[in-house]
């Protein structure tokens, strides 16, 4: 599937509630949820089917996907490792999901968005435990140290994001410096730490069909 690149304002009218992808524009009165709450298209409005059974399992799929933004086949792929990992399957799927580079870089408050996070690892501006790393779906560790390139720290997107982060306490599985643009994996993220409106149960029924 190629990557989505319509405005993400749409996923979150499609899902019919805030999935947080625009940074600060979701928590004003822009936000086209506040405005037009309903599905995006021609027929929105009219679109009130009550969702069941599978319709339900693939609507979470989707909302997951959309929240970290990726690929079909590199979730379904997470979701397999998951199934070959000790512990409860939809638990360790999130887990993944939340060690993902972007996503910790936007955790530590160095981005107002996932997308955002993975434009500044994608671009080389991000460091884990010293050394470049531009993969956005690189798997953090417990212990390893995220920061930002020296060169890059003048970035005006970083000032704005700091203040931004500058409201929000960080997971309690991170650590972070944001004067400085660095923070530590201090723990492997639990289930309660991960604040996503997600039932990761019906995503892991969805894949055992």
């Amino acid at each position: 599937m190629a990557r989505y690149k319509d405005a993400v304002c749409r996923l979150c009218r499609r899902e019919g509630m805030k999935l947080f992808l625009k940074g600060g524009k979701c928590f004003t009165d822009k936000c086209p949820i506040e405005k037009r709450n309903f599905a995006p298209g021609q027929h929105g409005k009219d679109r009130k089917a009550k969702i069941v059974g599978y319709g339900l399992q693939l609507r979470e799929k989707q909302k997951a996907k959309r929240i970290y933004f990726t690929q079909e086949g590199q979730f379904r792929n997470y979701f397999e490792r998951a199934v070959r990992t000790k512990g409860v399957t939809g638990e360790v799927l999130l887990q993944q999901l939340e060690r993902r580079l972007d996503n910790v870089v936007y955790r530590l408050g160095f981005a107002v968005a996932r997308r955002q996070a993975r434009q500044l690892v994608r671009h080389g501006h991000v460091v884990v435990n010293g050394r470049k790393v531009d993969i956005p779906s690189y798997q953090v560790k417990a212990g390893d140290e995220i920061g930002v390139r020296e060169a890059s720290k003048k970035l005006v997107m970083l000032e704005t994001a700091k203040e931004f982060a500058s409201h929000q306490a960080p997971p309690a599985w991170l650590e972070v410096d944001r004067d400085a643009y660095k923070g530590r994996v201090m723990a492997l993220p639990k289930r309660e730490d991960i604040n996503q409106p997600l039932n990761e149960q019906l995503i892991v029924e969805l894949y055992s069909k």
